[in-house]
This record gives C-alpha cells, structure tokens and sequence, in this order.
C-alpha cells in the first residue's frame, strides 16, 4: 500500500505539487490524467524517490520513504519505473539490458539473470530480439524492452510516465496491450497517460489532477461519464467535443484540419468518417459560409460518438439570417446534403450567434 500525505514539490517560479493526498492499494491500477503542466510526472518521479518532495510524507506499506534515514536504493527495487524515453544501454543486446540490474543489484548469478530476461521477453512478445542491439529495434520493441527490464527487478509497484507519448501512432497499440496485460496480473500500477480510452479500458481508478492536487478521484466511469467537479467536467468535455472558432476568410484551415485530425485520432474515429467530417465542414464552412459573410465569426463544435460511430456537426455564426438551403453555391449544398444523415438550420435572434446549422454524419453504408 501507498499512503501521500500533504506532498508538496516546488520548483523555482513553479509549484506542481501543491497538497497531494492519497492511498493507493495494493493491486490497484491508477491512471492519472489531467492537463499537461498539472505535476502527474512529478507525483510519479516523488513517490519513486527521483524527486526529493519539498513537503509531506509517502509511506509504502510500513516504510516512511520520505524519511532522511530511508535507504533510497532499497526503495527503488520495490518501485519500478518506466519512462517516456526507454533509456535502454545501446552497447548492450536486449537480454543484456535486461539481466544488468539483476545480476549487479540483485546479486543473481547470470544464468538466474538469464532465465528471468528470457522468461520476460516471452511476455512481452520478443523472446527473438534477445540478441538484438537497440537500434535494431522499432520504437514500441524498445519501450517493451524497457517494461521488462523493469519487471526483471520484480517490483511490488510499477509506475509509467507516458510509455506511448513518444512512439509513432502505429506502435502504441502493441506496447498497450502489453500495460493491458500487467493491469489483470493484480500488480500495483500508476500510469501518467494522455491516452483516455486506454486510461478507461485498463485502470481502476483515475486521478484526475488539477491546482496541483488530486482534483478528483473515482472510477473510470465517474471520471468519464459522470465527473463531479468543474474542471474535471472542463477536461472531459474537451475530450468528447472539439470545438473552434473562425473570425476571417484567410484562416488557417492547415493548422484547423491538424486539430480536427488529432481530435478524431484519440477517438478512434475510422477513416470512412474522418473524410465525411472534413468533407462537411469544407463545404459547408469554407465553400457557403465563408464567402457570403466579408466579417465572419463562425463556430464549429464536432462530437464523435465512438459506439454508433456517428459524428454531430453543430456551426453556429453571427451576422443576418441566411439558410444555407438558399445558397447559390448548390453543388456544395448538394455534397453537403448527400453526406449527412440529417441537415437542419435554425435562426434565435435571441442567441449570441443566432444562425444554428446541426448536421449528423455517419461511416458509409458497406
């Protein structure tokens, strides 16, 4: 078990950690989620004893780790780390890696290093690599190299920071599944992501940070679905809805699509609805909208439902009433129309932008 009391880490100018509290139990799988800039590496690098805290106590089990008097090294065996960068030894094969710590901390004979190493790139899927050097290795074979070199230290806590952030999108989906596998072993788990479908599917629990506390503490399901507090409810809402905002006719639709392509990306959307979405909102907002107003100020709010795979399309825009059904540009009206399972289009006087157009997209019929 892990108890935090008050932890506090302070930097100068910036204070991450402001007044953490919690108890971790064992077999627990954390993930730990918020905006970046909010300390959740910095809890980590703390509890692992990487950070000196400023304030406060972590005690694991009956052990006060953030006692002068504790022996750091005694307590980075029980705590495993793995990294963004995966830190493997480039003049080392992956077995060699993985049985150095062993053999020189652990004092295991190198046959027992060896059975370990192999045993565990069995788990992870690379028992053939074991000879390979590092830069033979792809990125995602290498953050696996580097989880059981970390297991090779049987750790009673395994904490990762970011262990996809730094791979090509194509390669995060093997080293998950294997995190995913760890999750059901009963292991104590911490794991900083900005991955929030992986965050739900694997954890526990969530730690939601913020203000430099633990903001809010749940379930994947009431962080997700039902969060209680404000900011957490700001950060989930961000993560369902992307929304921006078009003020002039030369807009930077490079940078926009960018966003939109990174917003569908974390949701999984297929390729089939990605190409609806961009097709609707080019059409529509840059073919129609856009030349009919000289001083635009257009609103896009895109929220894709990943169960149904269908995608809500709201544009809201000042200026005069104009129905795009009145158009002159009737081949984008046409597109527009063909694409969309639904198309309606509202004018309030009373809203702030009183012209409303809703559209609902889904993937093509197979």
């Amino acid at each position: 078990m892990i108890r935090i009391e008050h932890l506090q880490k302070t930097y100068p100018g910036v204070t991450p950690l402001v007044d953490v509290n919690a108890t971790i139990d064992d077999g627990n799988v954390i993930a730990v989620i918020g905006p970046s800039g909010t300390g959740k590496s910095t809890l980590l690098r703390c509890i692992n004893l990487l950070e000196r805290p400023s304030g406060g106590d972590i005690w694991l089990d009956e052990t006060k780790i953030t006692d002068p008097k504790c022996d750091m090294e005694s307590v980075r065996r029980r705590i495993g780390m793995v990294f963004q960068s995966f830190n493997l030894f480039p003049h080392l094969t992956v077995i060699g890696n993985i049985m150095l710590a062993q053999v020189d901390i652990l004092k295991r004979s190198r046959q027992e290093a060896y059975d370990r190493g192999m045993e565990l790139l069995q788990m992870v899927g690379l028992s053939k690599k074991a000879y390979s050097y590092p830069e033979e290795l792809s990125g995602g074979q290498k953050q696996r190299i580097a989880i059981a070199r970390t297991l090779a230290m049987d750790p009673d806590v395994l904490l990762l920071d970011e262990p996809t952030s730094a791979l090509d999108p194509t390669m995060v989906g093997e080293v998950q599944a294997v995190i995913s596998e760890l999750a059901k072993s009963g292991r104590t788990m911490m794991i900083v992501t900005h991955e929030m479908e992986f965050a739900r599917a694997v954890a526990n629990r969530v730690f939601y940070m913020d203000e430099g506390v633990i903001y809010e503490d749940g379930t994947p399901e009431e962080i997700f679905e039902d969060p209680k507090k404000e900011l957490t409810r700001r950060f989930v809402r961000k993560l369902k809805v992307f929304e921006a905002v078009i003020e002039k006719r030369r807009h930077d639709f490079v940078e926009f699509g960018a966003q939109l392509d990174r917003y569908l990306q974390k949701n999984d959307a297929p390729p089939a609805v990605k190409y609806r979405i961009r097709l609707a909102i080019e059409e529509l907002v840059q073919q129609i909208l856009l030349p009919h107003y000289k001083e635009p100020f257009i609103r896009i709010r895109a929220a894709y439902e990943k169960q149904n795979r269908t995608c809500s399309l709201v544009v809201t825009y000042k200026g005069e009433p104009f129905d795009i059904g009145d158009t002159d540009n009737t081949l984008s009206l046409s597109i527009l129309q063909s694409t969309s399972a639904e198309l309606k289009y509202a004018f309030d006087e009373k809203e702030e932008e009183p012209n409303r157009v809703e559209i609902l997209l889904g993937a093509p019929k197979v």
